[in-house]
């Protein structure tokens, strides 16, 4: 039996989401907590592994239980309730006022794959500038800059790196890993607050990719680029000091698009493929 959880959390004090010896994360919270309702060894499949910092609003798991996992799920419950209680139950087990919480549970369709299926990722940006002003009870989730950021170069830097392109230099290099990717949305706007929100949508996302290309409008919005500049930078994909990659903190998975359930098996077995050949 397959299993499909929605999760948010508050990274500020996670070392990222992948399980760590010795180290608290977000996979090796939900782990222990699934451990002590289902037995086993349960091991969660995540659509984006997020790094130390960065939070969620949107991310999704998928975890295979046993003969043994399922019994203990739909004891003195029905199968379908069963399912549906296991979201509180795990958000109850990591305590009151825990900053990770599974929001909904639900039997996954056939071919389903948190990783695999997955067609898109999207993440939103937040920062305030001297525009905004500083906001304490906003910290851990916006960053903030020192300048008085342009907007609109911002998000015309952004929309000029749409498409599929080599983001060589927007990433920190991993051996072995391509840093090909489908640019599919990417813009600027200040919200009724004055926040710079960033809206960044791709197929997938390279190590700190969204982090480098946020940096690189930043530079845009201060003047230290020009808007072209950005398109140069990808295009001779090598990084470079001008192009920060920003801090963890104003960065979130807000969602994760999936095709429909009859393309679910082809679609992990293409981006699977697609991986191997990599």
């Amino acid at each position: 039996m397959r299993i499909r959880l929605d999760i948010a959390y508050d990274g500020t004090n996670f070392r990222g989401w992948a399980r760590q010896p010795g180290l608290r994360t977000v996979q090796g919270t939900l782990e222990h907590a699934l451990t002590r309702i289902l037995g086993g060894e349960p091991r969660l499949v995540v659509a984006g592994r997020t790094d130390a910092g960065v939070h969620a609003a949107g991310q999704v798991a998928h975890l295979d239980l046993d003969d043994t996992q399922r019994a203990r799920l739909e004891a003195r419950r029905a199968p379908a309730s069963a399912v549906d209680a296991l979201a509180a139950r795990v958000t109850g087990a990591t305590g009151t006022y825990s900053d990770v919480a599974v929001r909904r549970v639900t039997e996954a369709p056939a071919g389903f794959d948190a990783r695999f299926s997955a067609v898109w990722r999207r993440y939103e940006y937040r920062l305030a500038d001297e525009v905004t002003g500083y906001d304490p009870l906003e910290r851990l989730r916006t960053t903030s800059v020192r300048s008085r950021l342009d907007v609109d170069a911002m998000d015309a830097a952004a929309r000029s790196l749409r498409g599929l392109h080599d983001f060589a230099a927007y990433c920190k290099p991993r051996d072995e890993a391509t840093t090909i990717r489908t640019l599919l949305e990417f813009d600027w706007r200040r919200d009724d607050r004055g926040v710079l929100v960033a809206n960044v949508k791709a197929d997938a996302f390279c190590h700190s990719m969204v982090r480098a290309l946020v940096g690189a409008c930043v530079a845009v919005g201060e003047g230290k680029l020009d808007v072209d500049d950005v398109v140069s930078i990808r295009d001779a994909g090598e990084r470079v000091p001008e192009v920060k990659v920003l801090a963890a903190r104003g960065l979130t998975l807000t969602e994760v698009g999936y095709p429909a359930e009859d393309l679910l098996a082809a679609r992990a077995e293409q981006t699977r493929a697609r991986r191997d050949a990599e």
